[in-house]
């Protein structure tokens, strides 16, 4: 087992997701500019580069800077000015893919480290050899490498830095060098322009005779009389659904890479920088999927023996995602790395708001989502692991004092969350964890369809993770999912209930109306009054205290 100690590598698509990423427990971050960086969507100006670096050196973080472009005979000309502009951030290195680029730069600032980019498609221990001896100081290997190969490459090059995806959205081609964006919409997906043309539904249609194209329908009468299959050369007898509903079908569409169950594995070898995709993704994918895999890697180093990754997944199940896959983590992907029935991201939770200010006797806080009277709102800390859960009846706006019931997240609207509110907690404790950035989330309502969507992505991901087909679940989870689609339902419901109207949710917090006046939760509020805002009552704990007449929570 190795000593060496990986970092956690993140995403800042521009300065905020940069200061968010930092301060919930990246170890290094990378950004770039638009028109160098193969991300044409990248918020960043030159100043605000400076600003990021500055900002994570401060932290005692790292800043890599992109310059992964792949040069055509205009780029040239900007080199040299990108190059002086560097010099004066002082990253603590520079990505590159172009050999051409690398070659320039290392002549010119040969002091600047520099990293070989995913686009330079390292898949061997051979290649990471020729970067090595071309002068990288780290490579940055493609998302096909698999773990047995990740293994042998650390083994035959240990003298250089190794750099593995752990996390974010997969691309169906290799390491993201697909034509198809610019085929079927004119954008060039090596610029982070992506029209994500492999996550479209295609319909299926048929040529007559005479020229003409029709749709083909496929109804209730003769649904049984057909079944359309895809047979790859390489791979005959495995023949792959084509499977078409009223949205379409989803052939290409992969889940999202996510290698938190095998974590310990690449921390056991010594990868030495674990990389989280994402730079167009939310400020809170910045924050609760570096505080995911913060926790992780910390827990890890401090206990091996027992690490466990169930907790740490349960985190970033709150991030909006197309299901997790180990993707090529054993090798050959698998039906299970991909979603035929959706492509859409998606979580049972949401960006509700973020803490702009800490102010004497409240928290002022930007909306992001719409709030309505009763929400329960969790403060998630970038310094502690334990959140508190907050209901609110109403919002006072933060500049003038007026109260609502309902607030949009889309009206910009700040709003003061007053310390009085958390009955069961030390004001000056709570001030010190939830500093400015702090991300609030809340339950999304969700329809059965999504709720369906949800249940079938975990099981897939279980089946991948164990090895262990389970057909019969897995057939059961997917016709529920399908018979959903079906019915297109737009009626929406949170998994845990409004208000208290319902009963107790238990989730501990300062409580609803119905809780702190029915007689029946008395042993129930003497329990939660002992304990700190937020701390939920255990189901053996909810049953024993007979928190809902005849029912267990």
């Amino acid at each position: 087992m190795t000593t060496k100690r990986s970092e956690l590598l993140m995403p800042a698509g521009n300065l905020r997701k940069l200061k968010m990423a930092v301060l919930y427990g990246a170890d290094a971050v990378y950004l770039g500019t638009p028109d160098m960086s193969l991300r044409t969507k990248s918020e960043f100006s030159l100043e605000e580069v400076i600003e990021g670096v500055k900002f994570c050196h401060r932290h005692g973080r790292r800043a890599y800077l992109t310059l992964n472009l792949f040069s055509h005979n205009k780029d040239i000309p900007k080199l040299d000015e990108y190059i002086e502009t560097v010099r004066k951030v002082q990253p603590d290195g520079l990505i590159i893919a172009d050999p051409g680029v690398f070659q320039y730069v290392k002549e010119r600032a040969p002091e600047i480290p520099l990293h070989v980019s995913t686009q330079a498609n390292i898949c061997s221990w051979l290649s990471v050899k020729f970067w090595q001896d071309q002068g990288a100081d780290l490579v940055v290997l493609a998302r096909e490498v698999s773990y047995p190969e990740l293994v042998e490459i650390r083994g035959k090059c240990p003298d250089i830095k190794l750099e593995a995806f752990v996390h974010g959205a997969m691309c169906m081609t290799y390491s993201g060098r697909c034509l198809l964006s610019n085929f079927m919409a004119e954008r060039g997906a090596n610029q982070g322009n992506c029209a994500n043309s492999c996550r479209w539904n295609y319909g299926v249609r048929m040529r007559l005779k005479d020229g003409t194209v029709q749709e083909l329908d496929i109804n209730e009468s003769n649904a049984g009389m057909f079944e359309f299959l895809l047979e790859e050369g390489c791979r005959p007898g495995e023949l792959m659904p084509i499977e078409e509903d009223g949205r379409g079908s989803y052939i290409l569409n992969s889940r999202d890479l996510c290698i938190m169950p095998k974590l310990d594995d690449y921390l056991k070898i010594g990868v030495d920088s674990l990389k989280v995709e994402g730079r167009g993704k939310s400020e809170y994918y910045a924050a609760i999927v570096a505080r995911a895999y913060r926790m992780a890697i910390d827990d890890y180093y401090a206990d091996p023996e027992r690490w466990d990754p169930k907790p740490y997944m349960r985190e970033l199940e709150a991030v909006g995602n197309r299901g997790y896959t180990l993707a090529f983590h054993d090798g050959r992907l698998n039906n299970l790395a991909h979603d035929y029935e959706h492509t859409a991201s998606l979580a049972q939770w949401e960006y509700a708001a973020v803490v702009t200010e800490v102010a004497e006797d409240a928290f002022h806080v930007l909306v992001k989502a719409k709030l309505t009277a009763g929400e329960v709102l969790e403060f998630v800390s970038p310094i502690a692991r334990e959140t508190v859960l907050l209901r609110v009846y109403d919002f006072e706006a933060a500049k003038d004092g007026t109260r609502t019931e309902v607030v949009h997240g889309s009206t910009q609207t700040v709003i003061r969350l007053p310390f009085s509110l958390f009955d069961h907690e030390d004001i000056e404790v709570l001030k010190a964890r939830f500093p400015a950035y702090t991300v609030l989330r809340k339950e999304r309502a969700l329809t059965e369809e999504q709720w369906n969507r949800i249940r079938f992505d975990k099981l897939t991901q279980t089946i991948e993770v164990s090895g262990k087909g389970n057909p019969k679940a897995y057939a059961r989870r997917r016709d529920a999912l399908a018979d959903s689609i079906a019915q297109d339902s737009n009626e929406k419901r949170f998994k845990t209930n409004r208000i208290g109207t319902e009963g107790c949710c238990g989730k501990g917090c300062n409580g609803c109306l119905i809780f702190w006046q029915d007689p029946q939760y008395e042993l129930a509020r003497i329990a939660l009054q002992k304990r700190k805002q937020g701390e939920m009552l255990s189901r053996a704990e909810a049953s024993e205290l007979k928190l809902a007449a005849g029912e267990t929570m």
